[in-house]
């Protein structure tokens, strides 16, 4: 009887009838993608803010009440979230979003990760195992997770599925026109020297072909010492750099030292919506990166 009734209760959660799918995102980005595909359809809620980090969050009642509703989980993965999730997870009791249910979706599942390390040990800082999960700065990743995320939505509530294929196709077409303006305003951008304050940047490094000639700390995760601040001003008295960038969710001591010290302008870009108060969805989220960088550049 008891695996009865929870065969019945997974299915209740995976095929609602006619209620809006209840969508629990660790990240704005994710929010903002699954609202874009799931329009009226979904009820989406966003367990962290564009000036939050999401490596640091606590499991609090008020997230693991909203977990304990939604019918689909959708986080970055890649341990981005693993000091918090698992708990909100075990605390929440949804056998919808455990691991390898229908209702968990982790977008790096979906892509190709940069920076697989080849040995870790906790020496060398806060090292992802499976790569750099900072995906949401490369426009074509968001184009792979969405469709992923398409499929996985209309598996979840098969009554709505054309809906969901029409809202894919359409933000499919309209993000693959964004990504042709993006690219041409970015040409002069390419090899554009930067120092990164912490290395979530290099999806977009490597979409925009950006030349980082420094990465401010010498360990990922851990804040850089003052050592590790005079080997970049050391670096870039022979490799001079445009833009000292970094997250608004990061604090700018270490940045403003390094600006102070070398003259080198500092760019706090959003990283991802709601980043800054004109960051409100994923359009403007690289609309505003690249102003800020060619603004830099000049």
């Amino acid at each position: 009887m008891k695996k009865l009734f929870f065969i019945s209760l997974l299915l209740s959660y995976s095929f609602p009838a006619s209620a809006e799918l209840n969508i629990f995102a660790c990240e704005p980005e994710w929010a903002a993608l699954s609202q874009e595909l799931g329009g009226d359809d979904v009820v989406v809620y966003s367990a962290t803010t564009g000036l939050q980090d999401p490596h640091y969050i606590q499991a609090r009642p008020s997230l693991i009440a909203k977990a304990r509703k939604a019918d689909l989980l959708v986080c970055t993965g890649a341990e981005l979230e693993v000091g918090w999730l698992p708990l909100l997870q075990s605390k929440s009791a949804n056998p919808m979003i455990q691991n390898g249910a229908d209702g968990y979706f982790m977008a790096t599942d979906y892509v190709s990760l940069l920076n697989k390390p080849t040995h870790i040990d906790r020496s060398q800082g806060d090292v992802h195992s499976a790569g750099n999960p900072h995906i949401q700065t490369d426009p074509h990743q968001i184009l792979k997770v969405g469709e992923a995320l398409t499929l996985r939505l209309q598996q979840l509530d098969m009554n709505r599925k054309a809906a969901y294929e029409q809202r894919w196709n359409d933000f499919k077409q309209r993000w693959r026109s964004a990504i042709v303006k993006w690219e041409k305003q970015a040409k002069p951008l390419i090899n554009m020297p930067i120092v990164t304050q912490h290395d979530n940047w290099v999806y977009m490094i490597d979409w925009l072909h950006l030349n980082r000639v420094a990465n401010m700390e010498s360990k990922p995760g851990v804040p850089p010492t003052i050592n590790d601040l005079n080997t970049v001003v050391n670096t870039l008295a022979t490799s001079p750099a445009k833009a000292i960038i970094y997250a608004a969710y990061q604090p700018s001591k270490a940045s403003d030292w390094l600006a102070d010290k070398t003259g080198v302008s500092k760019v706090s870009l959003p990283y991802t919506v709601g980043g800054d108060a004109s960051t409100t969805d994923l359009f403007s989220l690289f609309d505003n990166t690249l102003m800020l960088l060619l603004k830099a550049q000049k």
